[in-house]
């Protein structure tokens, strides 16, 4: 009887907390808000109208809601730093005026805007939960309902602080989560951490899922940068791998084996890593696993390149690693500081057994 009058008492806390708490959306684009045209999808619902009546069924306040719509309004794939920078840029300008955010985005990019929003925003002290759908919200099997209803309640939670993303019934920190399915209602996963919490009666919240950082002191602005994304293959070949490299870009992320392995019986291909290294460009080496922590010089394989001075990215997924490339780079970090930071966590992107 007390457990229950307890449970009673957390439930009208919450329900209280949500009627007066006031939540801005941000609208970027993606399918949720696609219609038909010749030409396929393209943005043209009439979202605010919608998010109207979802949140007067929801028995929530209208007033306490604001909305922006980013313009122009994109499909996901065509994002870019600017893009990142814009989403930015409207959630501080309504930071006062809100208590927690809510950012509508496409799917095929979502994992990489949550994550590097999770570092310019490291100090920004309110949820900030993105969402999105497989389908359109005017489509009856639409999956919008359930997801934005789902990310205003992590949202309105007073459990989640830092960028989420929910999608499929869960909630996942935004820089451990990628895009698992491009059809399946639980389209995103979060392999090396599994996600904070799945949606029930009541919610289900994992205990210590959850992972801090240090932080970044006044974050510059995105700006973007010309950051070469390789994946070794069998059979590649030095001069190959080189031509890629020609001219030389900024910083390098490489997609090796397993635990960061390149094939070192390739004559000349781990030569060609390391003379761009010695050219002052980073070298980051992720892994084409979905599971998995980098570990240079656990085999041969990757000793060669450890020993030039390549850079593991531990357990973070790969939108996690590009978007801190970015990032560190939009802060003018050098070569020489850049191994430092891509295995510090600024905002619980790798795990301190990676570190």
């Amino acid at each position: 009887m007390q457990r229950h009058a307890h449970r009673d008492t957390r439930r009208q806390i919450t329900r209280s907390r949500k009627a007066t708490m006031r939540i801005h959306i941000t609208y970027t684009g993606g399918t949720i808000g696609m219609v038909e045209s010749p030409n396929g999808l393209i943005p043209g619902a009439d979202m605010r109208g919608w998010l109207h009546r979802l949140i007067t069924d929801a028995h929530l306040d209208p007033d306490l809601f604001s909305f922006t719509e980013l313009d122009p309004l994109i499909d996901s794939s065509n994002a870019t730093p600017d893009n990142w920078q814009a989403m930015i840029d409207d959630l501080h300008s309504h930071r006062d005026e809100a208590d927690a955010f809510v950012v509508l985005h496409g799917t095929d990019t979502m994992s990489y805007s949550s994550a590097a929003l999770s570092y310019a925003l490291a100090g920004f002290g309110k949820p900030v939960i993105f969402t999105g759908s497989q389908h359109p919200l005017g489509k009856i099997e639409s999956d919008a309902t359930a997801n934005v209803t789902g990310a205003l309640n992590a949202a309105m939670s007073g459990r989640f602080h830092g960028v989420g993303l929910f999608f499929g019934h869960h909630l996942f920190a935004g820089n451990r989560v990628s895009k698992s399915s491009s059809w399946a209602f639980e389209g995103f996963s979060a392999p090396s951490t599994g996600p904070l919490a799945r949606t029930g009666t009541p919610w289900h919240w994992y205990a210590g899922s959850a992972l801090s950082g240090e932080g970044w002191k006044n974050p510059k602005p995105y700006t973007r940068h010309d950051v070469a994304v390789i994946d070794m293959a069998p059979g590649i070949s030095a001069a190959r791998l080189g031509a890629m490299l020609e001219p030389r870009p900024e910083a390098v992320l490489l997609r090796a084996y397993g635990v960061g392995n390149v094939p070192s019986d390739e004559p000349g291909l781990t030569d060609v890593i390391a003379d761009v290294l010695h050219d002052g460009v980073p070298v980051v080496i992720a892994s084409q696993c979905q599971q998995a922590e980098v570990l240079l010089g656990h085999y041969e394989t990757g000793d060669a390149i450890a020993r030039a001075g390549a850079i593991g990215s531990g357990d973070m997924t790969l939108e996690a690693t590009y978007a801190k490339i970015m990032f560190l780079l939009s802060q003018g970090v050098d070569a020489a500081d850049f191994g430092t930071w891509i295995t510090r966590s600024i905002a619980g992107e790798i795990s301190p057994s990676s570190l």
